[in-house]
């Protein structure tokens, strides 16, 4: 009876586990695998992997700041269009829409930490060669917006894969802490890339930029492979794909169930307006400083947004956590930082539309990046309250929509800027865009578990 008392209601995840542990019990070596595959890392293993995490998401967007960062220049070298412009950075998100999804399902069947190493020995080297195909390419635009595809295509997988590498390695009480702190690796590598990078844009050529972009990645990955994964090789065969462990044949069962749930809807959406409008901005500020502002310093608005949005990341997921701790309702408190990330964060943003000075301009942008933030601790970290079995595939399944929108955005935004001269149209277009997201999360967020039949789990207890 105590079991039904402590379980009956929250239907833990370690009840799910070992139900799941006992229906495999009787299959030779079931045991062991079962146990293999969910062997979390010690604290000590756990921090390690956090720095190792980090510096792998921040060389991630120095990769894809690349080429926002080189747009202005190239787009000069080479006689774009402001359209052709967005063109070749809105390809990044085709491709990045296209393996999401399935990162998230190879990396729960073999292990999150092989697909990070493959994808990032191939971005990499995609990165480096970028200056290649620019200059030996009769057509540039072409060859431009075929190679930011695949940058897409090749880095869609990291995310689900590291959600999928900390449900399996990294005990619940944890998980918080891991994600903001690797997800604030986003901002640090946008800082770097901003501010390195405009520098060496300014000494020794956009060429630059990509190579050591580049080549930083593809040590990062050997480094990975040889001291963390011992040298082992990174091996993904089709019988490894065809066997999974609990956790995934769980998501396969339920999952037209747990698409069905207005929560999970909810979060899909939400998530899909603050990717696009993340992506949007991420894309467009150097150019929106460079046209109002063409006598600003470029390390100065490529460098202090990000230097906000650092510690705002790693705010939120202290505040969050002692909210939570203090007694207040999980779900509460993951509308709270969403409404910071996309409400309070709207404000700002409405007020680029007019006119400012470049100081001015900068602190604008920078609360705006800084609140945009909150969301590692509001929709980013839902998804695991809401399918902890299943957050990496669902969350593959939400940076896929975010991705597809950020497409469209992304090239709108290059079609209103052409069509009406003002940046104020793309500004009210972030707006409103995070005002739908805001409003779909307060009304339908939830926080209790929804991946589990709850009938199963009942009957399980009183079996017990």
């Amino acid at each position: 009876m105590a079991v039904i008392q402590k379980y009956g209601k929250n239907f833990g995840p370690d009840l799910v586990s070992h139900k799941e542990n006992q229906d495999k019990i009787g299959a030779p070596g079931s045991n062991k695998k079962w146990s293999e595959h969910n062997t979390n890392w010690s604290r000590p293993v756990a921090r390690v992997w956090t720095a190792v995490l980090l510096l792998g998401t921040c060389l991630l967007y120095c990769a894809r700041v690349a080429m926002p960062i080189c747009a202005v220049s190239m787009a000069e070298k080479f006689h774009w269009s402001k359209r052709e412009s967005g063109m070749v950075l809105g390809s990044f998100f085709w491709g990045y829409c296209f393996t999401q999804v399935f990162g998230g399902y190879v990396s729960d069947r073999v292990g999150g930490e092989k697909v990070l190493l493959l994808s990032a020995a191939a971005w990499g080297s995609m990165t480096a060669f970028t200056p290649v195909l620019a200059h030996f390419c009769s057509q540039p635009i072409l060859s431009m917006t075929v190679a930011r595809f695949l940058m897409g295509l090749l880095q869609g997988v990291h995310y689900p894969s590291l959600a999928s590498l900390c449900s399996q390695k990294v005990v619940e009480s944890e998980r918080g802490f891991l994600m903001s702190t690797v997800g604030s690796g986003s901002y640090l590598g946008t800082l770097i890339i901003g501010g390195a990078g405009s520098l060496m844009l300014d000494l020794y050529g956009w060429e630059s930029v990509f190579y050591v972009s580049g080549l930083l990645s593809l040590l990062w990955a050997y480094c990975m492979w040889k001291y963390l994964l011992k040298g082992e090789g990174p091996i993904i065969t089709l019988e490894s794909l065809g066997s999974g462990g609990p956790q995934s044949k769980l998501s396969k069962r339920h999952w037209l169930r747990l698409l069905k749930q207005p929560s999970v809807c909810a979060v899909i959406v939400t998530h899909l307006c603050t990717a696009s409008t993340f992506f949007t901005l991420l894309s467009w500020l150097p150019t929106f400083f460079r046209d109002t502002f063409p006598d600003a310093k470029g390390w100065v608005f490529n460098v202090i947004p990000w230097l906000v949005a650092i510690p705002s990341s790693l705010l939120s997921g202290c505040l969050s956590d002692h909210l939570i701790s203090q007694g207040f309702d999980t779900a509460s408190v993951r509308k709270l930082m969403q409404f910071f990330s996309m409400g309070v964060s709207g404000v700002f943003t409405l007020l680029l539309c007019g006119n400012t000075t470049f100081p001015w301009a900068v602190a604008f942008v920078s609360a705006t990046m800084g609140l945009t933030t909150f969301s590692h601790s509001g929709v980013s970290v839902n998804v695991q309250d809401l399918a902890p079995s299943c957050a990496g595939a669902l969350f593959g399944v939400m940076n896929t929509c975010g991705a597809f929108s950020g497409v469209l955005m992304v090239y709108f935004s290059g079609y209103l800027i052409e069509a009406t001269g003002s940046w104020a149209t793309v500004f009210a277009l972030i707006t409103t865009v995070n005002l739908l997201g805001l409003c779909t999360f307060l009304a339908f967020a939830e926080a209790r578990r929804v991946d589990i039949d709850a009938c199963k789990v009942r009957h399980h207890n009183i079996h017990i």
